[in-house]
């Protein structure tokens, strides 16, 4: 019996029960599809048999962008749900939806629900925070980006396979070993190019991506992305590239193909990736992390996470969101943090919920799999490395995309193509200034 069904049985059966055993339905929106969408339905499953006051009804909508859009539509004509998962660049377009959004720190403050965002790790917190501490939307599926690297091939180079590099001169006389040496025809890929080899390579480093503290700081914000350490590492990447190092997969995850096939010796990818790897790699593989260039003074500083979050919207029936703040406690709780955190390679979001995992054993049992959280905790956030909070974001990484092909293509100089992923990202920036001012 699927998950639905039994939802749906559920509600038959509280019908026919009569109007003083019903319950008050949360409806989310959610953009988790497969075996991720079966993770949704089971936390909401797992809330509703907890008690019996509400019942989650859980709804996918699509994609990250169909699923923001289908909530905006939706707000608009009165239909909205109470809850909807937004992906981490759409936090400016939600902030900016005035009316629309129910800050989660004031959805708790009016329902009386216990709350101390101090317990949410603050490289996760920080993100959906204001510049007050207040918290506007429930963290809930954040990852970082890791350096994956086949094991087997590590020591078929003559390398230690428990010594994964750590700076990226490390990590180009490795990726050459590998392809020298016939382990791997090819040195390494990146998958999600623009938050891995640009965004986290800026915060990683201490170095802004944009004024007013990447966006943070409000409005009038320009982009920050051709900084002499961000030319110098792309120039590094088509130099690597031109030697046979490294291999350019394509946009978001599809380079992951490339190192599940042995292809590629190392790859950069979601945390999040772990579950998809570990059941496609035909090798032995570990988790290190994100490479530093040792000259630049305070590296290694943070990196930044990706993934959704949670966001509650005006316009319901007001007894229903004391529902909405007792399902985001649930969902905040250690026990419920750490079997996610386990079955889908997700940060579990408390600090409480790490330290579970600790005492379970889980990173005993999986190796390298805390990774993203030492990482992301590996210092205090800084204000280049908080995270960025930017309008019209999703389609200037569209741009960052086409521009950094450019570049792999050899159509284009990396400071060209920075240069004009600048130029026209601050034209984005300055139409959504104009729509919110």
């Amino acid at each position: 019996m699927t998950i639905r069904f039994t939802l749906a049985a559920s509600a038959i059966a509280l019908l026919a029960a009569g109007p003083a055993s019903a319950q008050t339905e949360i409806q989310w929106w959610h953009a988790m599809g497969g075996a991720l969408g079966e993770w949704v339905d089971d936390l909401a499953q797992g809330f509703n048999e907890s008690q019996d006051e509400y019942v989650v009804v859980p709804t996918y909508k699509g994609s990250y962008p169909e699923t923001m859009t289908a909530a905006i539509a939706a707000f608009r004509s009165g239909e909205q749900p109470h809850i909807v998962q937004v992906f981490e660049v759409g936090t400016a377009t939600m902030m900016a939806a005035e009316g629309a959004v129910y800050p989660v720190y004031q959805l708790m403050q009016d329902t009386g629900t216990p709350f101390d965002p101090s317990a949410y790790l603050p490289a996760v917190a920080g993100y959906y925070t204001t510049s007050e501490g207040e918290m506007l939307s429930l963290p809930f599926n954040s990852s970082t980006p890791v350096m994956y690297y086949n094991k087997d091939a590590f020591e078929a180079a003559g390398l230690d396979p428990e010594s994964p590099p750590e700076t990226w001169p490390e990590f180009a006389e490795a990726a050459a070993a590998l392809v020298e040496s016939g382990a791997t025809s090819c040195g390494f890929t990146t998958a999600w190019q623009e938050w891995v080899q640009l965004e986290n390579l800026s915060a990683w480093h201490n170095v802004p991506i944009g004024t007013l503290g990447n966006g943070f700081g409000g409005l009038g914000t320009e982009l920050l992305l051709n900084s002499d350490l961000q030319v110098m590492h792309i120039s590094a990447l088509k130099d690597w590239m031109d030697e046979g190092l490294f291999k350019y997969g394509g946009r978001q995850g599809s380079a992951e193909g490339l190192f599940f096939s042995g292809e590629c010796g190392l790859s950069f990818s979601s945390s999040a990736a772990y579950a998809g790897i570990a059941a496609n790699a035909g090798f032995d593989f570990g988790i290190g992390m994100l490479p530093y260039w040792p000259d630049v003074e305070g590296a290694p500083q943070n990196s930044i996470i990706g993934g959704g979050t949670l966001w509650v919207l005006q316009g319901r029936d007001e007894e229903d969101y004391a529902g909405v703040a007792e399902f985001f406690n649930y969902l905040s709780s250690p026990e419920v943090q750490a079997d996610s955190h386990a079955r889908t390679g997700y940060l579990p979001i408390t600090t409480a919920a790490y330290e579970l995992a600790q005492e379970r054993g889980l990173y005993e049992e999986r190796p390298g799999f805390d990774t993203s959280i030492r990482q992301l905790t590996l210092n205090p956030p800084t204000e280049n490395s908080k995270g960025l909070r930017f309008g019209n974001y999703v389609q200037i990484r569209e741009i960052i995309n086409e521009e950094l092909e450019a570049v792999w293509a050899g159509d284009k100089e990396p400071q060209a193509a920075l240069d004009a992923i600048v130029e026209r990202g601050n034209e984005l920036l300055r139409q959504f200034e104009e729509a919110h001012s």
